[in-house]
């Protein structure tokens, strides 16, 4: 095994454990935790055989391991931003509709909404 190996296991040990502390903590659900343990696993087993890369990109047509890893990797990268934008645009929508349901609740007008010159702000001095 040569240098980058034992670093990369090490690395990846420790990403194993703050994946299982965060579970622990309750950070991050249990199924979240599963998923990244079976990534770290994976990772760890493709560094320790690599070339079981090449016999699984040979059986799916594929002419070398290294594209098969880019290939799931790009794959993998589209999905997750895939996601990411499904979720920021939901939470936006949410926060939309919470600041109109607050903003309807709670309207803010001037106390002299009719004269010519506007209220002064809160906590303004007053001339």
């Amino acid at each position: 095994m040569n240098a980058f190996q034992l670093i990369a296991l090490g690395v990846l040990a420790l990403l194993c454990t703050l994946t299982v502390s965060a579970g622990i903590r309750g950070n991050v659900r249990k199924r979240i935790v599963a998923f990244w343990l079976l990534v770290w696993s994976g990772s760890a087993m493709v560094l320790i055989w690599p070339q079981t890369t090449a016999v699984v990109a040979r059986a799916l047509g594929i002419g070398r391991g290294a594209d098969l890893l880019l290939y799931v990797s790009v794959l993998g990268m589209l999905t997750a931003f895939f996601y990411v934008y499904t979720r920021f645009r939901r939470l936006d929508r949410q926060i939309t509709l919470l600041v109109r349901r607050l903003a309807i609740e709670n309207p803010a007008l001037p106390e002299n909404a009719d004269s010519d010159t506007a209220a002064p702000a809160r906590g303004a001095p007053q001339p």
